[in-house]
């Protein structure tokens, strides 16, 4: 199915380039823009990516570990309310979704560390 060409241009014109290339595996730290009444401040989310949806309407799926629970948050790549996001560092995978991290709990839940080209 194709995309009409004046949407593509709208969407190439919205689609954000400062954020740094992640995949399914990577730890990141995203930071949201939170407002609070009048005033506006960023908050850290930092967690495993675990999917990846590419695109206009793309979004990515954060998940950590909070207090012993799972917190998982759904990013679009596009959006004003995610300031900046860091990759922390990556991990070897072999699916493009890891939802099955939902069910392993401590050393179960691990992955083997990729080492970084500098």
């Amino acid at each position: 199915m194709s995309i009409n060409p004046i949407m593509q241009k709208l969407a190439a014109k919205l689609e954000r380039t400062d954020l740094p290339e992640f995949a399914p595996g990577d730890t990141v730290r995203v930071q949201v823009k939170i407002r609070e009444g009048e005033k506006e401040r960023l908050q850290a989310f930092e967690g495993m990516v675990i999917a990846c949806r590419r695109g206009v309407q793309g979004t990515f799926t954060v998940r950590k570990m909070s207090f012993g629970q799972g917190v998982e948050r759904i990013f679009p790549y596009n959006s004003k309310v995610v300031d900046k996001v860091t990759k922390v560092r990556s991990y070897e995978v072999r699916r493009s979704k890891l939802f099955y991290l939902r069910a392993l709990r401590g050393k179960a839940a691990r992955l083997r560390e990729v080492e970084r080209v500098k």
